[in-house]
């Protein structure tokens, strides 16, 4: 069974459907590359995706750890670059909530830094994590 449906909706904008849960979302070409800039890019999916899944597999883990992570925030910052048109370096800054011991600080990086689509990106591409500590 198929996981989404992207539809081309025009004026270089798709509107992407997650076939299960019926949930939308819809990219815009950047404005760097004849886009509006009105959404995220494919590209700045690609990267907040990274974030998305570090962020659930720690939160699975703080669950297993009996640690609260809620409130856990990220920042995405995507670096392209060109010939060709690459994402070439993503960072991500995680803050954390104060009152997580060390031993769960390190079992958390562990698991963020091992998420699948850390094991799925191009190994080109430049991976900067940082985690904040409340």
């Amino acid at each position: 069974m198929s996981t989404s449906k992207v539809t081309y909706l025009g004026n270089l904008r798709t509107e992407n459907e997650h076939l299960k849960s019926k949930n939308t979302y819809i990219t815009d070409a950047p404005t760097d590359n004849n886009g509006k800039g009105e959404a995220f890019s494919p590209t700045d999916t690609v990267a907040t995706g990274l974030a998305n899944c570090m962020i659930t597999v720690m939160g699975i883990k703080a669950r297993d750890l009996n640690v609260n992570m809620d409130g856990t925030t990220a920042m995405v910052t995507k670096t392209m670059a060109a010939n060709p048109r690459r994402i070439s370096k993503i960072e991500i800054v995680l803050d954390f909530p104060a009152g997580i011991d060390e031993k769960s600080r390190k079992i958390l990086e562990n698991t963020g830094n091992t998420c699948p689509v850390i094991q799925s990106l191009h190994p080109d591409i430049e991976k900067v994590i940082d985690y904040n500590w409340g």
